[in-house]
């Protein structure tokens, strides 16, 4: 499949790398939205009267490997929104092992901790394919379907993991998750679609001072981006604080 240009390259993502084979790698797995969802599962996990150790690290490679590889892969193979040059054939590959893995390590999960674990298993593939290959009409694909699988979710399945049962402290703490996320999916879906579907963008807003200030791809992306990068190290730190306190 042939590259983007490089001359009139446009990143489809603020933290997207320029086209290459092992850069596209990056580019795919997002990494401020892995590692921001992932912290979910570091509060989730954290809540517990006792976290063990094995059970956060499984879990966390767990939803790396449905999230962060097989959901962004799976993603990426319906119409290429990142423009990566992985052969589709290699995407498939990876939602396959991604969503094995994980299963795999859900199976371990449930011979570890019992039955409570199961919903949680069997719900995470599942969730994984209806939101990224819309599904069911799409009915996954809303914000209120990411803010559930992507926030909410990983928080109650950390915690299950560690107790074998639910709480209020992580069902309070997954309803923070899921308006976090939905407020995420507010900022980054304008900014998805200005910097991969806008074709021009043009305008101008005059203030009562008489001030007059035109509107550019670049000064509606800035407050987006900034907001979410800010919000993405906010949460990561505060996963970091909490990982920190607990299992020292």
């Amino acid at each position: 499949m042939p590259g983007p240009d490089e001359a009139d390259w446009r990143p489809p993502a603020y933290y997207a790398a320029r086209p290459g084979r092992w850069r596209d790698w990056w580019t795919l797995l997002h990494p401020p939205y892995t590692a921001w969802h992932l912290s979910y599962v570091v509060i989730g996990a954290a809540l517990a009267p006792h976290v063990y150790t094995g059970r956060l690290i499984a879990t966390l490679l767990a939803f790396f490997l449905a999230v962060g590889l097989a959901a962004h892969a799976l993603d990426e193979l319906s119409g290429r929104p990142l423009r990566t040059r992985i052969p589709s054939a290699v995407l498939v590959a990876v939602v396959a092992a991604g969503l094995a893995g994980a299963l795999a390590l859900g199976v371990a999960g449930v011979i570890v901790v019992g039955w409570p674990l199961i919903p949680f298993m069997v719900a995470g593939p599942v969730l994984v394919i209806a939101y990224n290959a819309e599904l069911f009409g799409g009915v996954m694909h809303t914000d209120a379907g990411f803010a559930a699988a992507w926030g909410a979710f990983p928080v109650l399945t950390a915690y299950v993991a560690q107790t074998g049962s639910l709480a209020a402290a992580p069902v309070l703490a997954a309803g923070g998750a899921f308006f976090l996320s939905m407020a995420q999916r507010q900022l980054s879906t304008p900014a998805r679609d200005i910097r991969r579907r806008a074709v021009v963008v043009e305008g101008s807003i005059t203030f009562g001072d008489g001030r007059i200030v035109p509107v550019t791809a670049e000064g509606l992306l800035g407050p987006l981006e900034q907001a979410l990068r800010a919000a993405s190290w906010a949460i990561i730190l505060l996963a970091a604080a909490l990982a920190v306190a607990r299992l020292r």
